[in-house]
């Protein structure tokens, strides 16, 4: 039932990039971004014993004795194995580091690991979020200017990790959570179960929501799992998408930020024209200079 799971996934979000109605329209697919010259990490660093459990630091030269902002960076993929991770953010990792910001590229066990799906999923982003703690022991880290970054279905567990001040009632809650100065969303999945219903079929939903949190123990698998069930966050938050998105369009980004609006958190919303899914992640296109300037603006930049 996995491997089917898997296959099926692979299979339609690699049709979805191939097949992509706007594709005359954006200058980049994903593959452009993987056939790029990719500059490495400075670090490896293993956050858990699990598998997939680890991050890659990158940080700026010369940063010295003096404390670097930082950007914790979820990469998206559809919550699947199949699909390249960390790679995918290796561009704006770089530009970030060449602006002066560090950044924690961290990867999590996917729906194929022997861990993904619920609790494994959460419970890893969670740790390593709440390791810059211990990242910053050792490196010149200020973890008073920290954003939280995710693409995609890392947008929904970047915005999952900044709510988790409001877990109450969940096996996922921690005492003393790691919380940002604020949060940034590109093409993120920030409902599942709007997505789930109303999606438009291009990351294998039903079936990829309905695997991510398949093992929930309650009958609201919900509650603690998407970011609309834990507003307010009181976390600022920055939604932001393509316009010509075929794999998480703009309206659920719209969507979203108006009901985190409506429950009284600080949201910017911002949908870009002639950018699509993978433009978010390419700091070549024009919409990089938008979303940067909302990473430096929470930053205190």
């Amino acid at each position: 039932m996995r491997l089917a799971l898997l296959a099926s996934t692979l299979l339609v979000f690699l049709s979805a990039c191939a097949q992509d109605p706007y594709a005359d329209a954006r200058p980049i697919d994903w593959r452009n971004l993987l056939d790029r010259e990719r500059a490495p990490a400075d670090a490896r660093i293993d956050y858990g014993q699990g598998e997939e459990q680890y991050g890659e630091l990158w940080l700026p030269e010369g940063a010295g004795d003096a404390a670097v902002p930082l950007v914790i960076m979820i990469h998206g993929g559809c919550w699947q194995a199949a699909i390249p991770g960390t790679i995918l953010q290796d561009q704006l990792n770089a530009n970030l580091k060449a602006r002066g910001i560090a950044v924690w590229n961290l990867t999590y066990p996917r729906l194929g690991h022997e861990t993904g799906g619920y609790p494994g999923t959460f419970e890893s982003v969670a740790m390593a979020v709440d390791h810059v703690r211990t990242l910053a022991e050792t490196y010149p880290i200020d973890l008073e200017r920290t954003v939280l970054m995710g693409h995609s279905a890392g947008g929904h567990l970047a915005l999952w990790a900044a709510a988790r001040g409001q877990l109450s009632d969940s096996s996922l809650a921690v005492e003393t959570p790691f919380i940002p100065n604020g949060v940034i969303t590109l093409a993120g999945i920030n409902d599942l179960e709007l997505y789930r219903s109303e999606g438009p079929g291009r990351c294998g939903e039903p079936d990829t929501v309905d695997a991510l949190i398949a093992g929930h123990p309650g009958d609201a698998p919900y509650a603690d799992t998407s970011p609309d069930q834990l507003l307010p966050m009181h976390v600022e938050q920055v939604i932001i998408s393509g316009a010509l998105d075929p794999i998480v369009p703009p309206q659920f980004g719209v969507a979203y930020a108006q009901e985190a609006q409506a429950a009284g958190d600080p949201v910017t919303e911002v949908t870009l024209d002639d950018a699509g899914h993978f433009e978010l992640i390419d700091p070549t296109a024009p919409a990089w200079e938008v979303i940067l300037g909302e990473v430096e603006r929470l930053l205190g930049e």
